[in-house]
């Protein structure tokens, strides 16, 4: 059982339903989609093999000033591949990691999704005294519970893009250090497109015109929108497209229930989109994407990739978020990690990202920075498909 003990700076909660509405309401942070209980009670529900902890700091007059979520996971070694195994196989060598049992990581941030979703601060509050409570508070949490910091290999601070670094750096005097990640693909919507032709009509004319060929490929695609009412039946082909995928990952900090998508349409309505795509009655992709402000945010997919080639399926899916976006009227595409050259060709741009790691002991987590300092995101050819404007 783990021990809950709040201190001056920090309230503890072990359950999202625990944390009394006015907090939200103080916090203002329900907007962003991250950071509304409906969205966190999900991934909570869904999940009952990962720990999730809350953390809600307050200032002198116990007023709250920012939330940060917590989830303690196995991660499990094998599950790393091609760039980072070097960084598997060095460990092991030095006994940095362990060898035949995961590493149980305590993780602040959404190990499902890119970005900055682990921590809200409230608007106009010192962030570098944030992120310095919020290290503190970790601390306190595993002081508490003794079992649990005996199990805990080490920890991690997720995603943080290049203008937050100033002051994320408070962490290193933690003790955490900071190591480049795969960038999170990032598209800006141009005002004067109103449709996806206008889109098209602003790419230079060799990107257009695969553009063009992929949409004739998928032309025969049929796309159905997943609803509370079909999920139940595509929730087991979508699981074995889901996983698919996965398994081509470089890494993955844990795996996504995707029945956490009936939670999702349920409680998020039209904010969360699922839609399938069929070759004859096969289905042979999916997608989801959620809508937070101004943005769509590009979650989970799924692809068939025998017949990926041949239909163009996940190019497919990516125009089709573009469509989504722009009919929506929203400003920006956060199309995630991975395929980034791809991404490139459609027009998104690398938004770079840090991670703060450290180990519990001390001089394994030396040694760990100089391995940190090498591991460096997979570059690849970054497309400029648009035409220069004028």
């Amino acid at each position: 059982m783990i021990c809950f003990s709040n201190t001056n700076t920090a309230l503890f909660f072990s359950k999202i339903d625990e944390i009394p509405s006015e907090i939200w309401e103080d916090l203002d942070c329900t907007k962003n989609f991250y950071f509304h209980p409906n969205y966190l009670n999900s991934l909570e529900k869904n999940h009952p093999k990962i720990n999730f902890t809350y953390i809600v700091l307050i200032d002198n007059d116990k007023k709250p000033t920012a939330i940060a979520h917590l989830k303690i996971v196995d991660f499990h070694l094998n599950s790393i591949k091609n760039d980072l195994e070097f960084l598997r196989n060095i460990g092991k060598k030095l006994h940095i990691i362990p060898d035949n049992k995961p590493l149980k990581l305590l993780i602040c941030g959404n190990i499902f999704v890119s970005g900055e979703h682990g921590i809200f601060i409230k608007k106009n509050e010192d962030k570098n005294a944030i992120l310095k409570e919020l290290a503190e508070s970790i601390n306190h949490f595993l002081n508490l519970n003794k079992d649990l910091k005996k199990k805990i290999d080490a920890f991690l601070i997720k995603d943080f893009v290049n203008e937050s670094l100033l002051i994320t750096d408070e962490l290193k005097d933690f003790n955490y250090h900071p190591f480049s990640v795969e960038p999170n693909m990032k598209l800006e919507l141009q005002e004067n497109w109103q449709t996806f032709d206008d889109y098209l009509a602003a790419m230079k004319t060799k990107f257009r015109v695969k553009a063009k060929r992929a949409l004739t490929l998928s032309e025969n695609l049929k796309i159905e929108d997943v609803t509370l009412n079909n999920i139940d039946e595509k929730l087991p082909k979508m699981t074995a497209l889901y996983e698919k995928v996965t398994s081509k990952a470089d890494f993955n900090l844990a795996s996504f229930n995707l029945e956490t998508y009936k939670d999702f349409k349920a409680k998020l309505g039209d904010n969360y989109i699922l839609k399938t795509y069929w070759v004859n009655d096969k289905i042979v992709g999916f997608m989801s994407a959620a809508i937070n402000q101004k943005s769509l945010d590009a979650h989970f997919v799924g692809i068939d990739y025998q017949l990926n080639r041949e239909h163009a399926i996940y190019q497919r899916i990516l125009y089709d978020y573009i469509e989504i976006a722009i009919s929506k009227k929203l400003k920006t595409i956060n199309f995630g990690r991975t395929a980034s050259e791809i991404k490139s060709s459609i027009g998104a741009v690398p938004q770079d990202l840090t991670m703060y790691l450290r180990h519990k002991k001390s001089i394994t987590n030396k040694i760990l920075k100089l391995f940190l300092q090498r591991v460096q995101p997979t570059p690849f050819r970054q497309n400029f498909p648009f035409k220069l404007k004028n």
